[in-house]
């Protein structure tokens, strides 16, 4: 552990600034004051293990394992002064029995003890006790690999069982809801499902029955936990007791790999990992992060992801001939593209550009337009209803990233005016990118059809690329790099987890593919990478002037004031001020 010494502040300035001396393992720190034992540890580096205990959950100190031996300095005499040892410290009087950290909180001159014998045969007996009933099954366990009950029987438990009864037989593979599976015998009771469910989600449908070894967690009569955030209580499951229908049986955890990356189906974009293996994702979990979305996200969400081996995916250029789409090459079909375009006069040209691409693909798409000379660009604006939790009321991930790149505060504004083109006949070609103009665009199949010519970007065959004169295979969220800013005005990186199936490429690179063909121009003269297309943009939007793709901090920095916020942080706040969470 580092000196803490040499960043704290003198001892007796540390009261004036709301802080406390604690020592921790024999080394004194300084930690604001009402901090909890075991978050005063994790300060000091050093590990507590726990199960119920999780920062974003009331701590009701159910498993007893992250217990630690406290000290105070003793009482002194009446009449008398404390007195106090060279380094200005009281004495340290340990009390003879542990207690729990992570509903205990630090005071001055407290000494917290990790280890030492107490501790360690309380957490062996502790482990034991969690073992009796527990089955064997870690080999065909899905919560293998990332099992905190694994971990610590290993590192703070006994090598041997003296248990010689049999063990209870509880429910096993219950369904509780439309996506979740409950192995009961192997719940370790620490409620975190249930506190989740009544705490965060607002829907209290799960509690514990029964008493002693025989207890168990369920759902309330005539209920289900088919809740859009039920799913978070299989990250918070600390074993193998909650299972995801979507994951379960489906692969080892240490055979995935993990790429950090936002989620792009509303304007929040909650931070989340990816989990993938062969170039097919496994599953998607939440990351932590305390601006955008704290641990969570809706089940919606996490579940609606598009994979490199859908069947659906769009994997080669298409040209339609005679009605029927035929497959070409990438030079082939931007050749054809280019010299279809140039038959339009530029006020007979319209683009839709996605708010669900990248600010790379969308400053693309500003520079096609300027090539192109048309004055007609446009995002689809997806206005939907919020749940007040996580899920925007502005269905596209960038949004905010479209008005700062086209320098229009509702960058969805010439779309009723090139729909109204299309059906007079003033506009007769369209260039479509990541939409599907007959859902939230508002077209109808006779207006595909009254276009002269349709060119789109698509990674799923859909009723816009069926429709289209020229189709370009383009990549799904989890296959591009690139970043996005959320409705707080926060910018952030995605990361690609997947490599694009067959022939599809970032819209990017058949943006500026399609530009060079129109113009002539000699490729060397292009963007040749993501990061120095992203270092032009910098350069060219004043809000991103330092904030290329590598100098985006993991968490996200703000570019821009919009006034929104996130409700369900809000409420964390509000609990977390309340002294409800740690937060």
């Amino acid at each position: 552990m580092s000196d803490p010494t040499t960043t704290q502040l003198p001892k007796d300035l540390a009261a004036e600034n709301g802080m406390v001396n604690v020592q921790i393992d024999g080394h004194w720190i300084q930690v604001p004051r009402g901090t909890r034992m075991i978050e005063a540890c994790k300060i000091a580096e050093k590990e507590i293990p726990h199960y119920c205990y999780h920062s974003k959950l009331s701590s009701p100190g159910n498993c007893r394992m992250c217990l630690v031996q406290m000290g105070m300095p003793p009482r002194p005499a009446p009449g008398a002064e404390p007195e106090y040892n060279d380094d200005g410290y009281q004495e340290i009087g340990w009390m003879p029995r542990p207690v729990i950290s992570c509903a205990n909180t630090v005071a001055e001159n407290m000494g917290i003890r990790t280890s030492g014998e107490l501790v360690e045969k309380c957490r062996e007996g502790v482990m034991e006790f969690l073992l009796i009933n527990h089955p064997l099954d870690c080999p065909i366990c899905d919560q293998a690999g990332e099992c905190s009950l694994q971990e610590f029987s290993v590192g703070y438990g006994k090598g041997q069982s003296r248990f010689k009864e049999d063990k209870i037989k509880k429910p096993k593979n219950v369904k509780i809801g439309p996506r979740i599976r409950l192995d009961d015998e192997r719940c370790i009771m620490c409620s975190r499902c249930i506190r989740f469910m009544d705490e965060v989600a607002d829907e209290p449908v799960l509690g514990f029955s029964e008493r002693g070894t025989h207890t168990t967690v369920g759902i309330f009569p005539g209920k289900e936990l088919d809740n859009n955030y039920g799913l978070n209580t299989v990250d918070l499951c600390p074993v193998g007791a909650l299972t995801s229908n979507d994951f379960r049986f489906q692969m080892r955890t240490w055979f995935l790999k993990e790429t950090d990356s936002i989620d792009t189906h509303c304007g929040t974009g909650a931070n989340i990992t990816i989990w993938t293996r062969g170039n097919k994702i496994f599953r998607i979990t939440p990351r932590q992060n305390d601006e955008v979305n704290s641990c969570w996200m809706p089940d919606s969400h996490r579940l609606n992801y598009i994979c490199p081996t859908d069947e659906d995916r769009l994997t080669a250029c298409l040209i339609k001939a005679d009605g029927v789409h035929e497959e070409t090459c990438w030079e082939s079909a931007l050749e054809a593209a280019s010299e279809a375009l140039k038959q339009f006069d530029a006020s007979e040209i319209a683009i839709i550009a996605s708010g669900s691409q990248t600010n790379e693909e969308l400053f693309m798409m500003l520079t096609l337009a300027t090539e192109l000379g048309s004055e007609h660009l446009s995002i689809v604006a997806r206005d939907q209803a919020s749940d007040n939790m996580l899920i925007s009321s502005d269905g596209n991930a960038n949004s905010t990233g479209a008005k700062l790149i086209f320098q229009n505060s509702a960058p969805s504004s010439q779309l009723a005016n090139i729909l109204e083109g299309v059906r007079n006949g003033s506009i007769k070609a369209v260039i479509a990118a990541s939409e599907n103009l007959l859902e939230a665009a508002g077209f109808s199949n006779e207006d595909l059809e009254a276009l002269e010519l349709l060119i789109s970007i698509n990674s799923q065959a859909n009723a816009t690329a069926q429709a289209s004169d020229i189709v370009f295979p383009g990549a799904a969220p989890a296959e591009k790099r690139g970043s996005m800013v959320n409705i707080t005005g926060r910018l952030q990186r995605l990361n690609a987890a997947c490599i694009p199936p067959g022939d599809a490429r970032s819209d990017w690179e058949i943006i500026r593919d399609l530009i060079l063909s129109i113009s002539g121009e000699v490729a060397q003269e292009a963007p040749q990478s993501i990061d120095a297309l992203s270092k032009i943009l910098a350069s060219s939007i004043p809000e991103f002037e330092g904030k290329h793709l590598t100098a985006i901090s993991d968490l996200g920095d703000i570019v821009a004031e919009t006034g929104h916020s996130i409700p369900l942080l809000k409420r964390e706040a509000e609990r977390k001020a309340n002294g409800e969470i740690v937060g």
